[in-house]
């Protein structure tokens, strides 16, 4: 779980530079060359999980999000596998492999469910809040102009405060 923490700011970073998630994310430190915002909107998720009683709620809350998202990326891999067979691909396994993996993975997910709904459910609710602000801050296209003024003014706010810069 502690790699976990500090692999999903460089998942911050990089979705960031994709485009995926709030400028300011992709930005590095001009010092350290570390991604700092990314780092630093993981410190409250990361106190949360210290103040948590409990070690087996805090694998369950955690894990139920983990093997989810694992699980649909495999069945999506399957699914593009037919959709768009002649994409390149690094490597190819028998469909078998994909399909017990993913299967595995969504049972483990439905074990979750039914040993503890209750932390398995504020896992996915705290999951399914992304929803909207993906559409508020990345999807949305049309944005006002006075909102892209205040989201650009935080960006350069906050790359003054925290000295970091646009990775090249």
């Amino acid at each position: 779980m502690n790699g976990g923490v500090f692999a999903v700011s460089r998942v911050f970073y990089v979705a960031s530079r994709e485009g995926h998630l709030p400028e300011i994310l992709s930005m590095i430190h001009i010092r350290k060359h570390t991604p700092l915002p990314a780092v630093i909107v993981l410190y409250p998720v990361t106190i949360l999980m210290l103040f948590m009683g409990d070690i087996y709620s805090l694998l369950n809350f955690l894990s139920f999000v983990r093997w989810l998202f694992i699980g649909l990326v495999v069945v999506g891999l399957i699914y593009l596998r037919y959709k768009r067979p002649e994409m390149p691909r690094p490597f190819k396994v028998p469909l078998f492999i994909p399909a017990l993996f993913s299967f595995t993975c969504l049972f483990m997910v439905a074990l979750s469910l039914y040993s503890d709904p209750i932390n398995t459910g504020i896992g996915f609710a705290i999951t399914v809040t992304g929803i909207p602000a993906y559409y508020l801050f990345i999807a949305w296209d049309k944005k006002p102009q006075i909102f892209q003024k205040f989201m650009n003014s935080m960006t350069r706010t906050l790359q003054i405060i925290l000295e970091v810069v646009p990775a090249e």
